[in-house]
């Protein structure tokens, strides 16, 4: 079963070729009228379930209508729905809808969810989010990337705030892309070690730099993300502002980084807090870019998922 469930799990060239893809796919699309129907249609005739324990904007939007211009159709699910692992265990929902659907994503909390999710399934599972990783968003990332300033291997990523799923994810990355990543935030948030271990031993330099004056000189592409979740009660979130206001990207920190560096942020961002507007709507950054390409990175997983 071809599940795509976390970047270090999948094959370096497994993915370049879903990130060549999505290239393809994009350019194919260039000039049709919004929501047109792919010309190739490689979904028609599939049922994709689109299941969120946790709510989306992008993640829906992009997967649902990924789905419908590759000529497929799209089941959007609740967690409050179907209960997932409440009313009926995770193994038995995975059970019957791979009678139902020919793919699955799913959105969660847990990554047990996700890793009992396609344990049991007989159709391909897709990681939508995890509280500890975000691997279709770094796809995009690194699509958006490579738009701009070409092959990614080699260069130097820097990852200012909170070392939180999206920065795992990138880490993977890192590992299996072959480029370099630098986290510069405070000790109390620092990424899981076993991340920082993974894309050490495939040969990627990553460090850990507190002063992010120092982290982001020579970088080629500066990320962010948003300071605070949906769920964190207000005394976290005052703590967490408190803890990071000295990593704010602002026009400050980029005038250190490479003249040509990009700005990331996966966005919903809430702006002047982790980033100043300036930073996103100036001449570095390539946010929009960014969250378009969740749709045509997504299509090209969907696509090797199902080997179509």
């Amino acid at each position: 079963m071809t599940h795509f469930l976390d970047i270090h799990k999948t094959d370096p060239a497994e993915l370049r070729n879903i990130i060549d893809t999505a290239k393809s796919m994009k350019a194919a699309r260039a000039g049709k009228l919004r929501g047109a129907l792919d010309d190739d249609q490689p979904l028609k005739n599939h049922m994709v379930a689109l299941i969120f324990e946790k709510p989306s904007t992008r993640t829906r939007v992009s997967f649902d209508v990924g789905v419908r211009q590759m000529g497929g159709q799209t089941m959007v699910l609740s967690g409050k729905e179907m209960q997932l692992g409440h009313g009926e265990t995770i193994a038995d929902t995975a059970r019957v809808l791979s009678r139902y659907v020919d793919l699955i994503m799913i959105r969660t909390f847990e990554e047990q969810t996700l890793l009992e999710l396609a344990e049991y399934a007989d159709v391909p599972v897709i990681n939508g989010l995890t509280d500890r990783t975000h691997p279709c968003q770094i796809m995009a990332d690194i699509q958006t990337f490579e738009e701009h300033r070409g092959p990614i291997a080699g260069k130097k990523v820097v990852w200012s705030g909170d070392g939180n799923n999206v920065f795992a994810s990138f880490a993977h990355a890192a590992g299996q892309f072959g480029f370099d990543l630098t986290f510069t935030g405070p000790a109390q948030l620092d990424p899981e070690q076993e991340f920082v271990d993974l894309a050490r031993s495939k040969g990627s330099n990553v460090l850990i730099e507190r002063d992010p004056v120092k982290a982001v000189q020579g970088a080629d592409l500066v990320v962010t993300d948003t300071w605070v979740s949906m769920h964190d009660p207000q005394s976290a979130r005052e703590r967490r502002h408190n803890q990071l206001r000295p990593y704010q990207v602002n026009d400050d920190l980029m005038a250190h980084a490479k003249p040509d560096a990009l700005f990331m942020h996966c966005l919903p961002a809430h702006r002047d807090e982790e980033a100043t507007s300036a930073v996103m709507d100036g001449k570095h950054s390539v946010i929009f870019d960014e969250a378009e390409n969740r749709l045509h990175a997504q299509k090209a997983v969907m696509r090797w998922c199902l080997g179509v």
